[in-house]
């Protein structure tokens, strides 16, 4: 439905709707993939929502692991074929394994904590609140401001899942593999 911004379309206006997410060296078509690509078309809104998104991925108090379990069930939830891809790359690189990878996917985790937060994802996607029993267990351990990161993140990764497939933006060839996040970097 929507294309990534054409490189001939780019302008200031375009490159600092990025600045909260990327470096300045970086703000161009081909460095920033096709969903920034995509979101730029609206620089006053990608300036607005990208720095949040920028918090729940950088900056949030979640333990990176657990963000990436949150963030992979919500994609899959969506069905969001370019969550999914970039992030069961980067929840490989944060040490989750295979199996966990497969158990964002399934919502079966062997570990008790994980289950959790998998529940919890569930109970978002299902109902919008945690309920009191799965709130009581991510407090084994997580305290009130990470359980409150994982609320958000589910709710912001649940809106970039709507407007990545309301979009039909495309993942990137080579996504989800190293050599593809060394070309970015370079």
């Amino acid at each position: 439905m929507l294309t990534p911004l054409p490189a001939e379309d780019w302008d200031d206006q375009a490159r600092e709707a990025l600045s909260s997410t990327v470096p300045p060296e970086r703000r161009r078509p081909d460095k920033v993939g096709n969903a920034l690509s995509t979101l730029v078309r609206h620089p006053v809104l990608a300036g607005a929502f990208l720095p949040f998104n920028t918090y729940l991925q950088k900056d949030s108090t979640l333990p990176e692991r657990i963000r990436e379990l949150v963030i992979l069930r919500t994609a899959f939830h969506h069905g969001c074929v370019y969550e999914w891809g970039h992030h069961s790359a980067m929840a490989r690189r944060v040490g989750l394994s295979e199996a966990d990878v497969e158990a964002a996917r399934s919502g079966s985790a062997t570990d008790e904590f994980d289950q959790a937060v998998l529940d919890a994802v569930d109970e978002l996607h299902a109902g919008s609140r945690i309920s009191a029993g799965v709130w009581e267990r991510l407090g084994q351990r997580l305290d009130d401001r990470q359980r409150m990161d994982l609320m958000f993140t589910f709710g912001g990764y649940s809106t970039l899942a709507f407007a990545l497939n309301t979009f039909d933006v495309q993942l990137e060839d080579g996504a989800g593999s190293d050599e593809f996040y060394a070309t970015l970097a370079n």
